[in-house]
């Protein structure tokens, strides 16, 4: 409760599940917020707004706006750094009839695990490296057996979920935020909405999606029913790419200049934000709020969990995925280290030999990759299995002018034929062709063809994993 001697002034939010705004008067105005006051909290509320998504956030607002919850967290960050979960939960008991039937979501009451996201600040507080957790994941849930990951909520609340990812990841979770994602809506809704793009069309009945291939500019409800929607061939996989253009899009659109020099504009924004977020420890977050005062854009990665099994039978019959055990370990010890998950381990020795067909090593191959397809984030993750695999790839993943290339091709120029055959044979089933250019260039097709798991000379007990995929907040945003 608010202390009745302090006096009513400024942005209030109410006590709804959805941020309500109310301006009250009496005190006198506060001396504007510098520039990067501003955008340090509007990189905070937009990180937190999507919780399914990511997260973080203050602004006009005391800790007492943020609601908390017992999540069992007892250990506190050893240094700078920082590991939280966040989770993003589907409550709909606090909905009216009219708002299930217009969200597609039914009529049943509770809450439901709908998406787990592993966030690390790092120890100099200049990056956000974000893990999405698939919900699919076959897990150990303790005291409960096998299952898959979202279930630890349902069976155990909070606590039990961070007892399952901390077992699965070995890692100490310094901070628990829990998100309403059905508040995103109007998340979405305070920035006028978002920009995505699909390489493909989406019709689900389930959400009311109806999207053609391309890029769309999506509101509350239809960015909610495009981050939830499982009704493309990967089903989660292909959902966790799109939560990830969704946040993007969100900070992008947060870190605009029409939001940050807009003061009402930026309060319903955060303020709509903090209404949908609960916290342990019951800090309010300021702590959080200091340590990304300097997180820029391009600093906020994502990655993927490296996976061995994406169609995984589980003594149910349900399918289920399972990671990658070895390759998921180093990258929770990368974090764990406060490293890079997308450069190699310090212990990592090169892993790959040339093709027997392919004279040039691959160490010794330039390339460039080009991604010539809507498709968002093939390019950085092509580029980073190449260069795991051995190539040189030194500029960042670009695009093509056309985007409806069907297959992957690998194009050189005369005097590198030898070269490309060994590119050629890192990416199974892509095309070669010869053209009037200078060096190599991998074009990236609808196909989606992935690099060969580089050959290890090392024992199987000492098979180095295969390095994460990761790409920026910035690779993810859709261009109008």
């Amino acid at each position: 409760m608010r202390d009745p001697s302090e006096e009513d002034a400024g942005v209030h939010v109410g006590g709804d599940a959805y941020g309500g705004v109310r301006l009250a008067p009496g005190r006198p105005r506060r001396p504007r917020k510098s520039a990067r006051a501003r955008r340090r909290n509007a990189i905070i509320a937009g990180l937190l707004s999507t919780g399914v998504l990511v997260g973080t956030g203050v602004v006009w607002a005391t800790p007492r706006t943020i609601g908390s919850v017992d999540a069992g967290v007892t250990q506190t960050a050893p240094r700078g750094a920082e590991n939280i979960l966040l989770v993003g939960v589907d409550k709909r008991d606090d909905l009216t009839r009219k708002k299930q039937n217009e969200l597609k979501l039914g009529r049943e009451s509770g809450q439901r695990t709908d998406t787990m996201m592993l966030i690390h600040l790092s120890e100099d507080h200049s990056k956000v490296t974000v893990v999405s957790l698939p919900r699919d994941t076959w897990t150990t849930i303790p005291g409960k057996g096998e299952h898959k990951i979202n279930s630890a909520y349902q069976f155990g609340g909070p606590k039990l979920a961070l007892q399952t990812v901390r077992q699965a990841t070995g890692l100490e979770i310094h901070r628990y935020i829990e998100v309403n994602v059905l508040g995103f809506v109007d998340v979405v809704d305070s920035l006028g909405g978002v920009t995505v793009c699909t390489p493909v069309p989406i019709n689900d009945p389930k959400t009311g999606l109806n999207l053609a291939a391309g890029t769309h500019e999506l509101k509350g409800a239809q960015a909610l029913g495009y981050a939830r929607t499982r009704a493309t061939a990967r089903s989660d996989l292909d959902r966790i790419d799109r939560q990830q253009q969704v946040i993007s899009a969100l900070l992008d659109r947060a870190l605009s200049a029409g939001t940050l020099a807009n003061p009402a504009k930026l309060a319903t924004f955060v303020n709509t934000t903090l209404g949908t977020i609960k916290v342990d420890p019951d800090d309010g977050l300021l702590g959080l709020a200091t340590q990304l005062r300097d997180v820029k854009l391009d600093n906020v990665q994502f990655v993927d969990v490296p996976l061995d099994d994406v169609d995984f039978k589980t003594p149910t019959g349900e399918s289920a995925v399972l990671w990658d055990k070895a390759a998921a370990r180093d990258l929770f010890r990368s974090i764990e280290a406060d490293r890079d998950p997308g450069e190699p381990t310090p212990s990592a020795k090169p892993s790959a030999k040339p093709s027997a067909k392919a004279s040039v090593p691959p160490q010794q191959i330039s390339l460039k990759v080009l991604n010539g397809t809507l498709i968002s984030g093939i390019g950085a993750r092509t580029r980073t299995a190449l260069i795991a695999y051995g190539f040189k790839v030194p500029d960042t993943a670009g695009n093509t002018t056309r985007k409806d290339h069907e297959k992957t091709v690998v194009r050189h120029g005369a005097d590198q034929a030898e070269a490309a055959r060994t590119v050629a044979a890192a990416i199974p089933g892509a095309e070669l062709r010869q053209v009037d250019i200078k060096g190599i260039e991998v074009i990236l097709g609808r196909d989606q063809l992935k690099v060969a798991k580089p050959k290890s000379t090392a024992k199987p007990s000492a098979k180095p994993s295969a390095t994460p995929v990761t790409e920026t907040a910035t690779q993810n945003i859709c261009k109008k």
